[in-house]
């Protein structure tokens, strides 16, 4: 098995398996959800390392997406790679707009609060949640922030999320810190 660990990013998983010759179904972090499709190779991230995978089919299948392993030709093979994360070399995925982000660009950020008379550190995000009506923050109190609480602070620009600073590694926000 192939121990590849640079660049990765995660952009869905392997649910489970679909029919009886190989196929299994995905749920893709992508936008729009088909383009987890056009990466080449597929690092699957297992509990012995990563290992690539090429993808010789694929097609969306109701509200979801079904691809074939190359090589997986049975649903017992098939059933080996459930429940694990697909990643893409980072350098894969398209360049974005000065005002968009990915979400991995974003996790790991520190948030600050500007809500107030002064700034207070509110901790990091730790992952961000799709929620239907806009993406949110999860952001978790560490050692150098107000308290250890966990926030949920929605992904609204101008809103709520006032800056993002990715050379600094930070976020700041409107967002009361009593929340």
């Amino acid at each position: 098995m192939t121990t590849k660990k640079s660049n990765l990013v995660n952009v869905g998983r392997i649910t489970t398996v679909f029919g009886v010759k190989g196929w299994v179904k995905i749920h893709s972090h992508t936008e729009p959800r088909e383009n987890i499709l056009q990466y080449q190779p597929w690092w699957l991230k297992t509990r012995h390392g990563v290992k690539a995978v090429e993808i010789d089919g694929g097609k969306l299948h109701g509200q979801g997406i079904v691809a074939h392993i190359k090589g997986v030709d049975d649903r017992d093979q098939a059933r080996e790679y459930c429940q694990l994360d697909i990643a893409v070399e980072r350098d894969q995925l398209p360049a974005l707009e000065s005002d968009e982000f990915y979400w991995h660009e974003l996790e790991g950020l520190t948030v600050i609060s500007e809500f107030g008379d002064s700034d207070c550190v509110l901790g990091k995000v730790t992952k961000l949640i799709e929620t239907g009506a806009n993406d949110v923050l999860v952001v978790k109190g560490d050692s150098d922030s107000l308290d250890q609480k966990e926030r949920l602070i929605p992904y609204v620009p101008e809103q709520f999320i006032k800056s993002i600073d990715l050379e600094n590694g930070e976020i700041r926000v409107d967002w009361d810190p009593e929340f």
